[in-house]
């Protein structure tokens, strides 16, 4: 499969692009600065998602899948997140793909009916305006009329560097904790689930949760 990676060069993209490599697919980085990317055999194609300049709809010409991991931490604009759903959802049924995998937040996962992780009181400050904005964006793709098939996969509430252990629990709208309490997978393991989503098309126009 032809997967184009939106992020390719940021800590989860990259990992995601080395596990669709890895597992025989064609990856396609799609980043605002290609020397960023670090994976060798790849098909490079810049894009800035900020810039009005270039069309999304020609950069991703040509590929099966998409797979977007995109943030506004970084630089500064959290509206970035929503915009590109919106983006991806009107535009990529006219290029004849039919998948997205949406690299999602664990704020608007549930730690009891109706109270989404973001809004406990210990939940980091640092990251909440991104949390915010994932969360926009999963309305943005529960509300879309789009013919699009997307799947919003979020990570545990702690996400580290490691390696696979090639294990990992699937849930839904609640926050997935283990015996202790627990939130957590590595980013091994959660590109690892990413790319079996991508595979295996197992939960189709929902969000789902990932966690050991």
């Amino acid at each position: 499969m032809k997967v184009a990676i939106l992020g390719a060069s940021g800590w989860i993209g990259s990992h995601i692009a080395k596990e669709a490599q890895s597992r025989g697919h064609t990856v396609v980085a799609v980043v605002r600065d290609p020397s960023r990317v670090e994976l060798e055999n790849i098909e490079i194609r810049q894009f800035d998602l900020l810039s009005g300049d270039g069309n999304i709809v020609d950069t991703l010409s040509g590929v099966d899948a998409v797979i977007a991991s995109i943030g506004g931490r970084a630089i500064g604009n959290h509206d970035i997140v929503k915009h590109t759903a919106e983006k991806l959802l009107a535009s990529l049924p006219s290029l004849g793909i039919e998948r997205l995998l949406w690299v999602g937040g664990a704020g608007s996962l549930e730690v009891a009916p109706g109270v989404p992780l973001v809004t406990v009181p210990d939940f980091p400050a640092d990251y909440k305006n991104e949390a915010l904005a994932q969360g926009e964006a999963l309305k943005v793709f529960k509300q879309s009329e789009s013919k699009l098939n997307w799947t919003f996969i979020s990570p545990a509430a702690d996400i580290f560097p490691g390696d696979k252990r090639s294990s990992y629990r699937k849930g839904g709208d609640t926050l997935l904790t283990d015996e202790e309490g627990n939130s957590r997978i590595s980013v091994s393991d959660y590109a690892l689930a990413m790319i079996d989503e991508l595979e295996t098309n197992q939960f189709p126009r929902q969000r789902i949760g990932v966690a050991y």
